[in-house]
């Protein structure tokens, strides 16, 4: 099994959108029982609340439920049970760094690198714009979708 955590400022609106769509693609292949799929915050600041209506609008038209989520926050804890940790920009890197250690460095990644980008996913809590955010998403689990079938030995 692969264990996924998607990590975002808040976890509220690119992070759960990560997440959400993950499960949904790995669904779609039937490759569910070979994931483990979350999401999570670098910061306190939204623990506890739901998914940003922005967010919750796009994966509702796509019939992706997401009412249960709730943010919550990445530990250090959290090093030892996900393979990958999968980051919108280069700011959530930073955090993820200081709070999991050094030690799973080798398991820290930028969503965009999947598709040989050093981009950032734009964060539409500023921007506004979840559709722009949902394409880039949208990308980038699609490289990491076909990364991990070509990389991860639990999926072959």
């Amino acid at each position: 099994m692969v264990k996924v955590m998607f990590v975002c400022h808040g976890n509220i609106c690119r992070s759960p959108m990560a997440e959400y769509l993950f499960k949904d693609m790995v669904n779609k292949n039937g490759r569910e029982k070979d994931f483990y799929i979350k999401s999570s915050a670098t910061s306190y600041e939204e623990i506890g609340n739901p998914v940003h209506y922005g967010t919750e609008r796009v994966l509702t038209s796509l019939n992706i439920d997401c009412s249960a989520k709730r943010a919550q926050k990445l530990t250090k804890e959290d090093g030892e049970k996900y393979d990958y940790f999968i980051g919108m920009d280069e700011e959530n890197l930073y955090f993820m760094r200081k709070i999991l250690g050094e030690k799973y460095y080798d398991k820290i990644f930028l969503l965009l690198e999947f598709v040989g980008e050093k981009d950032n996913v734009a964060d539409p809590w500023y921007t506004g714009n979840f559709n722009k955010t949902y394409t880039d998403i949208k990308r980038g689990l699609t490289g990491f979708y076909t990364y991990l079938l070509n990389n991860a030995r639990e999926l072959s």
